[in-house]
């Protein structure tokens, strides 16, 4: 019966697609932890490599006493997805005074049922007043249907 490892540190990074490189942001947090760099940015960037190039690609790496690591890939954040919904460059600079977008509410229900694989107990219903949230803070205006938008 083997032990459970001891876990020395919790790194979380959010990382371009592909591009995870031994500079900053990926060097200095792992090799503060002891962790092999290239090891993880091999592997990183071997998972990655069927994603667009420009996807950030949030990961919770775990190292362990041993000088090991596991990482746990999530989801992009849900800034990027409505940023490409609604096909803008960035938010708002007056969020709530001025709208630069529009989304549908069909458009944040499918990004919600993506951001669902990050928290499976989460109703979509939750997650999708969640994104309701962040495109209000976005300066993007939900409309109820694709046309209106």
């Amino acid at each position: 019966m083997s032990k459970a490892k001891a876990v020395t540190a919790t790194i979380r990074l959010v990382i371009p697609a592909g591009q995870a490189k031994p500079s900053p942001p990926v060097g200095p947090a792992l090799g503060q932890a002891g962790l092999k760099i290239m090891d993880f940015c091999k592997d990183f960037n071997a998972k990655t490599a069927d994603y667009k190039s420009d996807v950030p690609v949030p990961v919770e790496i775990t190292a362990f006493a041993d000088k090991t690591f596991k990482y746990i890939m999530k989801t992009p954040p849900a800034s990027y997805f409505i940023k490409k919904a609604a096909g803008m460059d960035s938010g708002s600079q007056k969020p709530g005074h001025q709208h630069v977008a529009a989304i549908s509410l069909k458009h944040l229900y499918e990004i919600a049922l993506v951001k669902q694989r990050d928290q499976p107990l989460v109703p979509v219903e939750s997650l999708v007043k969640s994104l309701m949230g962040t495109c209000r803070s976005m300066g993007v205006r939900v409309v109820p249907r694709p046309e209106d938008a």
